[in-house]
């Protein structure tokens, strides 16, 4: 398992209650999405995967080490972190510097930074940019660079917060390939959402969270084909879920759905 939490409660100093008894287990080299509304504890729940929160009762395992302050160095070693806005982590005068920083924290040589710099700007096709400050980018980029600054420490897991929000089709379609590509390599990737279509198409595994309470986790296949967590977590149906309710197969993108009703088709013919 890449993460275990056990019985994690967690409450905001004006009372908000962020987490309520958290038992929960994610799997290693999948592609887990924590799922629900706004408020329901998915950013809450994120920041304990790499140490930003403790947990004020309870305890969280990531890849069988205790999340604690005296480890929380290794633990951000091994756990990257992508916030919902990439200006919340840039903060240098250039994309190389900004991409350079974790690597400095960590002793790198200079030689092997600047290695490791060059191989992840070519891998995320951010390479012009190297020179440029982090203030003249697109959303798009910015999202690239900031997460260039947590793939070139080599992490086995990546936690991202909403990582899709403002980003164009075609950011879209490449920053999952790119994600896809990781978890090839066996890496694993969590991200919260509240978007139900994304999860049922592309996550392994989900995790319903409602109130800051785990309501529901398994394989997507299964708890998103369950009439009753809908009405439980105050989501609503993926369409393709709704547009196909009644037949035998359930596609779970626009390729399968199309390969689907080209068959239905031809066999009415």
């Amino acid at each position: 398992m890449a993460v275990k939490l056990k019985n994690v409660s967690f409450t905001y100093p004006n009372g908000r209650r962020g987490l309520t008894e958290v038992n929960l287990h994610i799997k290693s080299g999948k592609k887990t999405a924590i799922l629900g509304v706004n408020g329901s504890g998915k950013s809450t729940l994120l920041y304990h995967l790499n140490g930003t929160i403790l947990p004020q009762t309870g305890s969280v395992e990531i890849l069988n080490k205790n999340v604690q302050k005296k480890n929380l160095r290794e633990i951000r070693r091994q756990v990257g972190f992508l916030f919902d806005y990439p200006d919340h982590q840039l903060f240098s005068t250039t994309v190389y510097q900004d991409i350079k920083f974790g690597l400095d924290n960590f002793g790198y040589a200079e030689e092997e930074k600047k290695e490791r710099i060059l191989q992840v700007a070519k891998e995320l096709e951010i390479t012009p940019l190297l020179d440029y400050a982090p203030y003249q980018l697109s959303l798009g980029q910015k999202k690239k660079v900031a997460i260039a600054g947590l793939i070139v420490l080599e992490p086995s897991i990546i936690v991202c917060d909403e990582p899709f929000s403002g980003l164009d089709g075609y950011g879209l379609l490449q920053f999952k390939e790119l994600l896809d590509g990781w978890v090839a390599e066996g890496k694993t990737i969590i991200f919260s959402t509240h978007d139900v279509d994304l999860t049922y198409e592309w996550a392994d595994e989900v995790v319903i969270l409602s109130d800051g309470k785990v309501i529901m986790e398994g394989q997507t296949s299964e708890v998103l084909t369950d009439e009753e967590i809908y009405r439980r977590a105050g989501l609503v149906k993926p369409m393709l879920y709704d547009l196909f309710a009644r037949q035998d197969f359930k596609p779970r993108n626009m390729r399968e759905a199309k390969e689907y009703l080209r068959k239905i088709a031809n066999k009415n013919s």
